[in-house]
């Protein structure tokens, strides 16, 4: 799967995008993110509060319940506001 990270979660985290495995056990959004929390302090530091993670799966807006597989692009992004 194709990891992204957008605005102040790509500063936290280090790195731009990355390709990793689906992990054993993870079948949802929620789930991927508890996973990537437990990855590092820049990873844990990025996921502390949820409230202001939003995230995409193949560019469409998922919720914690939505599922994951192997080969998805999963996003990361703070919310987004428009003008």
């Amino acid at each position: 799967m194709e990891l992204l990270y957008f605005a102040w979660l790509r500063e936290k985290v280090g790195i731009a995008s990355e390709s990793v495995p689906l992990p054993d056990g993870i079948a949802d959004v929620g789930g991927l993110l508890t996973w990537m929390a437990d990855r590092g302090p820049g990873y844990a530091e990025a996921m502390k509060d949820l409230s202001v993670v939003r995230v995409a799966v193949n560019q469409e807006f998922a919720h914690s319940t939505d599922p994951v597989k192997d080969g998805d692009e999963v996003a990361f992004f703070p919310p987004v506001t428009g003008g």
